[in-house]
């Protein structure tokens, strides 16, 4: 269970979206993954998801990440009793990271991609082909734009406030998001709906072509 805030390190940041989702957001993760594994979260932020998820999944060993030391801190004062988190900074080539986590079962992504520069999202995939293990999912949470589906009025305005803060920022398309997962030999299997007009979006490794098989002789 995550320790209330008053019981924390003062370095433990608060975020009372990541306070309201974290439950909806394990639910849509336990189906996917098996009882054990190894998990990573990139961007973790305040750390307050990891810290959940940890807890309601004792056969995974999670680790953090994130490219600042405020959210370094974070992350260890909501989870003081796990692994130390790592500086993952996605658009380096080499995320550094541990030997116990250079191969992944899952790798989790919460709110990165509307309030950072397009190109995290390729180095996302990148970093997703670079480690993911054969059948493991990258699993990518937050709201998206959709071709056939209207966009919520409250992700619009969402969406105008981000672009106006930053204009490197703002909601992605899903085939676009898509199609940088496919340029890394990555499918988009399934995107799941969540509550408040977010999505989960669920990617794993594609299929190996399989060999042709060579045309028979003819007498």
């Amino acid at each position: 269970m995550t320790l209330p805030t008053a019981n924390l390190h003062p370095a433990a940041l608060h975020s009372p979206a990541a306070e309201r989702n974290k439950h909806a957001i394990l639910a849509a993760l336990l189906p996917l993954l098996p009882v054990q594994g190894i998990a990573l979260e990139v961007a973790s932020g305040s750390g307050q998801h990891i810290a959940h998820f940890s807890a309601q999944m004792p056969g995974w060993n999670w680790l953090g990440s994130d490219p600042t030391p405020e959210g370094l801190a974070s992350i260890a004062a909501w989870r003081p009793h796990g692994a130390a988190p790592v500086r993952v900074d996605v658009l380096q080539a080499d995320w550094a990271l541990p030997p116990s986590h250079q191969t992944l079962d899952a790798l989790y992504c919460a709110n990165m991609l509307h309030i950072s520069p397009w190109q995290t999202c390729a180095a996302l995939m990148q970093g997703a082909a670079r480690h993911l293990a054969a059948t493991g999912l990258l699993l990518v949470y937050g709201p998206f734009l959709q071709s056939d589906v209207d966009t919520a009025p409250s992700n619009l305005a969402f969406d105008a406030d981000l672009r106006e803060r930053n204009p490197a920022w703002g909601l992605r398309h899903l085939d676009e998001v898509a199609a940088q997962a496919k340029a890394c030999q990555l499918s988009l299997r399934d995107a799941i709906k969540m509550p408040a007009n977010n999505l989960l979006l669920v990617f794993g490794r594609m299929a190996p072509a399989s060999a042709s098989t060579p045309p028979k002789e003819t007498l």
